[in-house]
């Protein structure tokens, strides 16, 4: 069956949640370890998390959650056209020329000047597929001169699933963030490498997110600071823990459940456990989780 055309999977002009999943050409670990040649490509992960850093300071896109395997990209992406549509045009225009480089003044100016183009580029800046394609673009170029060879890198089309309601966004994150212990690369979260919930450990252990110098600026988790769930990321954490600790039926990776929660590894104290928001304990809202 062939696959969705995007427009009928992203509503445009609306804010959505959005799951994108993007794989290497025949899965091949071109982002990890190659079994034939026997080298080793894990630093394309930070050219990866680099990219999507810069990405998400230019687009109108809040990025929720990231996992870059070795061989396929986890995104969970809230699309934002309402934040563009708030832009003047000298802020389109220096934005999508941040993504060639640095502009110059002049040329903000003049690209200011052109009201349909940019219209067209305030579009495109909050825009799934653009996102996509000025990263696949760069990481594929890049490795590709890298070895000194042409051809694809990634599969054709990245996949993207809307996410309609809390339950699936939050089932979504958790999905993303558990891939490194899933697939038993890791034991506990903050072992995850290249991953969003181990810059949301790193960023809880310095202390105020605000002010340390992540590579990706990611969305808030708790929505009462302008984040994408009615939880604390103190509260997703704790969750996020217990999940990682159930087996789940053809994944190999489990969180070992002798190890003291991922909060008190942390060491909080037992009152910064409780970050839940009642709305998640209504009925089974979470028992998909499990």
């Amino acid at each position: 069956m062939p696959s969705a055309a995007r427009a009928e999977i992203v509503a445009a002009g609306e804010v959505g949640f959005y799951h994108c999943i993007s794989r290497c050409v025949r899965r091949a670990c071109l982002c990890g370890d190659d079994g034939v040649t026997g080298r080793n490509f894990d630093h394309r992960k930070e050219w990866v998390r680099q990219r999507i850093g810069l990405l998400a300071q230019v687009f109108a896109i809040d990025v929720c959650a990231y996992a870059a395997m070795s061989n396929h990209l986890h995104l969970l992406l809230r699309i934002r056209p309402d934040l563009a549509e708030k832009w003047t045009a000298e802020e389109v225009a220096s934005r999508w020329l941040k993504l060639s480089g640095s502009a110059t003044a002049e040329q903000i100016e003049t690209l200011a000047g052109n009201e349909k183009r940019i219209a067209e580029l305030r579009t495109r800046l909050a825009s799934l597929s653009w996102f996509m394609r000025y990263l696949k673009e760069y990481i594929a170029r890049r490795a590709n001169a890298e070895e000194e060879v042409s051809g694809r890198f990634w599969e054709g089309r990245f996949t993207s699933q809307a996410l309609l309601d809390e339950a699936a966004v939050l089932a979504c994150a958790a999905y993303v963030d558990l891939n490194p212990i899933r697939a038993a690369i890791a034991e506990t979260l903050e072992e995850s490498d290249f991953t969003s919930v181990q810059q949301r450990i790193e960023e809880r252990s310095a202390g105020d997110s605000r002010r340390t110098t992540s590579v990706v600026r990611l969305c808030q988790i708790d929505e009462r600071d302008g984040g994408f769930l009615p939880l604390t990321r103190d509260g997703y954490l704790s969750l996020l823990d217990r999940i990682a600790r159930l087996h789940r039926p053809g994944k190999p990776g489990v969180t070992p459940a002798a190890l003291p929660p991922v909060l008190e590894r942390l060491n909080l104290s037992p009152d910064e456990l409780l970050g839940f928001n009642p709305r998640f304990h209504r009925g089974n809202r979470v028992a998909f989780l499990n």
